[in-house]
């Protein structure tokens, strides 16, 4: 008997007969809403430091600034109940058209902003966007896309984070806080024009029993008129999926689906505790304590701009080497490098003695090292595979699950790395980051699924036991 996962298997093959282009551009469209959750996530890194040192326009303290990283977390633990909701209610497309008001007026607010409070609702504000982008986006990527597709292009969600990341460094080191806001608020205004025109997802049109509409989303994605074989099947898929019992007591009683919450936490615990998000939030801070011969700003974008190059060939080695063997690598090496850096801070701190002035190539040597390996798992699996793991019928309250787990781990590593290194020194928590990607990279082998190349039905067979 042929099973669900091997008549899936046979959609790679009927790709050739189909246009992939439209998957392409609406998933790179869908991905500008990461290039503002990029440029606002890192906002802190240029501007941290000019909002505490201008005592003239502003009268904020170290103290009050460092809570700019911990409110959108927060914020995007709250609004990710809401939306992860709504999708199932209103569909994908309006809640991920709803994304764009919040990053406008984040940066409207930021612009404006004199008093601390402001930017406190600012931030505020750019952490409910998060919540709703997380919450839809990897999904109607998901389902929008085929295996070859989402495989090749479902890393651009990560890719534009980066690059909205690498955008702020630039922008921020020679722009004022008004300036950026404004020369940042048009990325949001673009992306809702342009995603006022893409389908919704096929998916929610079958959850819906809209089967002509879903007919006719599947026609856009593809751009072929005879999608009558695969609409079926896609129907079959979803319906067996709804078919599956979806309460939140599913989620944790269904093997299937508790594998793929194990797996989903386990690589969003993995990811923050390799150092990644401290790295970003505190790049410029970082590299003036280090002492290098490069200014921070010159560092800044140097790191960035080299993981926004990597996270393309990180892409290609990923589909290469598989999800598994490539988080094993990643972890492992970055592991080492976050090691280097952490012997090196602590010889310049506690070994005064020893001059390492010769030395000062070392943190961003090891930082644009870690970046390389970073590149090729830790920054990309365990936002692509988002929209593999979980089941239609669970799929809503498995990735509201992780969205807000994944700001708790946010403020916890943030605040982790803050309070290590006002207290102990700039060397303990990239020590603690080390320990974490060792650990990380044994159990990766016991947690990640291997989801390559396989369709969405296909990965939940395998979550399931069945080959």
């Amino acid at each position: 008997m042929v099973s669900q996962a091997s008549e899936n298997d046979k959609l790679p093959e009927r790709e050739s007969e189909e246009k992939i282009w439209p998957q392409i551009l609406t998933i790179l469209i869908g991905c500008l809403a990461n290039l503002t959750c990029g440029t606002l996530l890192s906002w802190t890194s240029p501007f941290i430091v000019k909002l505490t040192t201008d005592k003239v326009y502003y009268d904020i303290s170290e103290d009050e600034a460092s809570y700019f990283t911990l409110i959108p977390p927060i914020a995007m633990i709250i609004s990710s109940f809401i939306f992860s909701r709504l999708n199932d209610v209103l569909g994908r497309k309006p809640v991920l058209i709803f994304v764009a008001f919040p990053y406008i007026i984040a940066w409207i607010l930021a612009a404006v902003a004199k008093d601390v409070w402001v930017f406190y609702v600012s931030r505020f504000f750019a952490g409910i966007s998060d919540g709703c982008l997380y919450s839809s986006l990897p999904m109607y990527i998901g389902e929008i896309s085929t295996p070859k597709v989402r495989g090749t292009w479902g890393n651009s969600m990560t890719f534009f984070l980066y690059l909205g990341q690498f955008i702020i460094s630039v922008v921020g080191s020679y722009f004022n806080v008004q300036q950026t806001s404004y020369i940042c608020i048009c990325i949001p205004i673009v992306y809702l024009v342009l995603f006022s025109f893409v389908r919704e997802s096929p998916y929610f049109y079958i959850i819906k029993g809209k089967y002509e509409e879903a007919k006719e989303s599947v026609r856009y994605f593809r751009r072929k008129q005879d999608v009558e074989e695969e609409f079926l099947i896609l129907k079959k898929d979803v319906e067996r999926q709804m078919s599956e019992s979806g309460t939140w007591k599913d989620l944790f009683v269904i093997v299937s689906n508790r594998r793929a919450l194990y797996a989903g936490i386990f690589l969003r615990a993995s990811q923050q505790l390799g150092g990644i998000t401290a790295f970003m939030l505190y790049t410029q801070y970082m590299f003036e304590k280090s002492g290098g011969n490069l200014s921070s700003e010159v560092s800044s974008m140097i790191f960035f701009a080299a993981i926004v190059v990597l996270n393309v060939v990180g892409g290609s080695v990923l589909e290469k080497l598989g999800r598994r063997k490539s988080y094993f690598i990643s972890t492992l090496f970055c592991g080492i490098f976050t090691l280097i850096e952490a012997i090196y801070f602590y010889i310049d701190t506690f070994q005064t003695q020893i001059n390492i002035q010769f030395l000062n190539w070392i943190p961003i040597t090891a930082v644009l090292l870690y970046v390389v390996f970073y590149s090729i798992g830790l920054g990309l699996i365990p936002t692509l595979m988002l929209g593999e793991l979980f089941s239609a019928s669970i799929k809503v309250k498995g990735l509201c699950v992780l969205n807000m787990f994944f700001g708790l781990m946010i403020i916890i590593v943030t605040r982790i790395f803050y309070l290590l290194t006002t207290y102990v020194g700039l060397y303990a928590p990239f020590l603690f980051f080390t320990c974490t990607c060792f650990l990380s990279s044994i159990l990766s082998l016991f947690l990640v699924p291997e989801t390559s190349g396989k369709s969405l039905e296909a990965i939940q067979q395998s979550l399931k036991g069945n080959k």
